[in-house]
Order: structure tokens, then C-alpha cells, then sequence
């Protein structure tokens, strides 16, 4: 159990012996482990479903320009353990955040598990989303500048970045508790779609729906 979630065995010894409530993603990756869920694994976190005062969803963008700039550097600077980045180039995020390549650094360095899931620009699925956005080969060319950003983050411990060639059918940027989702629509580029805003809450289900789909998307992906 300890080597499949990542922990020391004392902490799992920890979890049985002493009833301690694990972090989330522990949590996550030791039902899985068993083919459980979370809850019945650890009953506390339904009690915290229970009086929760909000649903998971958040807020709803008509378009991912409507997010916030303020938001987004919010949720960046406040994440402490996670941050989980699937898109096909996600440039607009490094454009946008010129130091971003050197907080995920920093963030990797002080034990927080940081993965980014890239576009393979030499694949078959970036080339067709490419044409379907109507940008041809420029899709491929954007993944490529995203990657050239992230170098300097690359060599440090715990920042693994990955390329994919899925079908991407929406891009997820989680960061701790809070995921961004951005559906593709089949026609438009990423930035015209809308996004939807969720936030964790123990034993409800669409968070960890779509960080599944991104776990799913990570097994799948190869070294950059």
C-alpha cells in the first residue's frame, strides 16, 4: 500500500492504527488500491460532504477569457500539495505567468506533487485538433513553446511533465482543493469554450471524476 500511494509505511501503519484521515490524494490513490471508495475507507470525510453549505461547482464561465487573471494566480499561489495541468498546449498559462515554470519549481521543492500533461506535437490527435481549431499546425508549434517554458522546472524532484496523444475532450488544471475544466467543442479553440470551476468535496463525485480522467490521461502519457 505505502509504495502504490507514495507515503513511508509508518504513515499507512499510522492510517489503521490511530484512525488518522490521510490527504486527499493519499486517500484517492489507497481506495484504488483496494477498489473502494474513499468514504468507506475513511466514514469522517461523508460527515464533512454532510455540511458542506455549497455544491462542488463553483462558478461557470461562458469562455476561458472570463476567468479571471486574479483567480488564476490565486489558485497557483495558494496550492500546496497539487497541482495537476492536462491540455494540448496551454500556452496562454505561461504566457500569462511568466514565472510560473519557476513556482512549480519552488512548490516541487517544499513536497508538493506537481504533473503536467502536454500535446505530443508530433502526433496524429494534435494535428487533427490543430485542423478542427482551423490553426493548422500552429496547435503543435504552441505545445512545442509550452514545453521550451517549462525547462527551467524540469530538472527539480517532483515536477514530471508528460506528453500525450488522447483524444483531449476537456483541459483540467487542478490545483489543490479547485479544478478549472475547459470542455473542447468541436470546431472552436480551447480559450472560446467555456470553463467550469469545482471544488473538492469529500465523498461528492465530480471532482474526482475528472481527476480520474486525468490520472487515466498521466498512465497513458510517456517522459517529455
Amino acid at each position: 500500500m505505502a509504495q502504490h500511494v507514495g507515503v513511508d509505511p509508518k504513515s499507512v501503519e499510522c492510517w489503521i492504527a490511530t484512525g488518522r484521515t490521510p490527504h486527499r490524494g493519499h486517500r484517492w490513490k489507497a481506495a484504488s488500491f483496494l477498489g473502494v471508495d474513499e468514504v468507506y475507507l475513511w466514514p469522517t470525510v461523508e460527515k464533512q460532504a454532510e455540511s458542506a453549505s455549497t455544491s462542488e461547482l463553483i462558478t461557470y464561465y461562458l469562455h476561458r477569457g472570463a476567468v479571471l487573471a486574479a483567480l488564476w494566480s490565486s489558485l497557483i499561489e495558494k496550492a500546496k500539495d497539487q497541482v495537476d495541468i492536462l491540455v494540448y498546449a496551454g500556452l496562454f498559462l505561461f504566457d500569462n505567468h511568466p514565472d510560473l515554470p519557476y513556482e512549480l519549481a519552488d512548490k516541487a521543492k517544499a513536497g508538493a506533487q506537481v504533473r503536467v500533461l502536454l500535446g505530443d506535437p508530433d502526433s496524429e490527435m494534435v494535428r487533427q485538433r490543430g485542423e478542427e481549431e482551423g490553426i493548422g499546425d500552429d496547435l503543435a508549434a504552441r505545445a512545442r513553446i509550452t514545453r521550451r517554458y517549462l525547462e527551467p522546472a524540469m530538472t527539480t524532484p517532483g515536477v514530471e511533465v508528460q506528453l500525450h496523444d488522447t483524444i483531449l475532450y476537456n483541459s483540467i488544471y487542478c490545483l489543490d482543493d479547485d479544478v478549472l475544466v475547459n470542455p473542447h467543442v468541436l470546431g472552436a479553440p480551447a480559450g472560446q469554450n467555456p470553463v467550469l470551476h469545482f471544488r473538492y468535496i469529500p465523498g461528492a463525485r465530480t471532482f474526482r471524476h475528472y481527476m480520474r480522467s486525468f490520472d487515466y490521461a498521466w498512465e497513458r502519457g510517456r517522459p517529455a
